[in-house]
């Protein structure tokens, strides 16, 4: 398993301020039914409250919660399609190691994307919140120490992604467009 240089993820962060500012694309649907368990789908419903239907987000909880449950900001999360090729090193089989639900070929940036965006994906309606979505200790264990570093070294491209939650329910597939839409 080959981990890309500092240098070359430096090299591919034009390509992903080159992502469509809207009209991106879902290039990929992952849901996780267990912890460290990743299934690649088609199709997924997206629920309010609950995030990708078959997910584990409300039954694994969250340690970092004073109550134990599941971060309500985190229901969903997405990384840019292209960054996540870049510290996969190019390999596709490896974008659900990452552990989002949604790659999308679309500028997640705070200048384009802050907290309050509202995003049309499929038939559904997700917003993208406050709380910070960084890479960890498993994340580095997977594509490793530079790639989480590159990651967490610009927030305002948001590298690593967003969380985001469900406010309309709706199905998402592989190819839907991802659109900004009024909040």
């Amino acid at each position: 398993m080959r981990h890309p240089t500092i240098g070359e993820l430096n090299d591919g962060v034009a390509g992903v301020e080159a992502a469509p500012s809207d009209g991106g694309t879902v290039e990929m649907i992952v849901r996780r039914p267990a912890v460290d368990g990743r299934e690649v789908v088609e199709s997924g419903d997206l629920l309010v409250g609950e995030g990708l239907a078959g997910d584990n987000y409300l039954t694994r909880g969250n340690p970092r919660t004073a109550d134990g449950r599941a971060h309500p900001e985190a229901q969903i999360t997405l990384m840019n399609s292209r960054a996540v090729d870049l510290v996969a090193a190019g390999d596709r089989a490896r974008w659900p190691l990452a552990g989002d639900q949604l790659f999308v070929d679309f500028d997640l940036s705070t200048g384009n994307a802050p907290a309050g965006t509202r995003l049309a994906i499929g038939s559904a309606v997700i917003e993208v919140t406050q709380k910070p979505h960084n890479g960890c200790a498993k994340f580095a264990d997977r594509y490793g120490i530079e790639a989480a570093r590159w990651v967490n070294s610009r927030d305002d491209l948001r590298l690593r992604g967003v969380n985001a939650i469900v406010v309309e329910s709706g199905a998402v597939r592989t190819g839907d467009s991802v659109k900004k839409r009024p909040a």
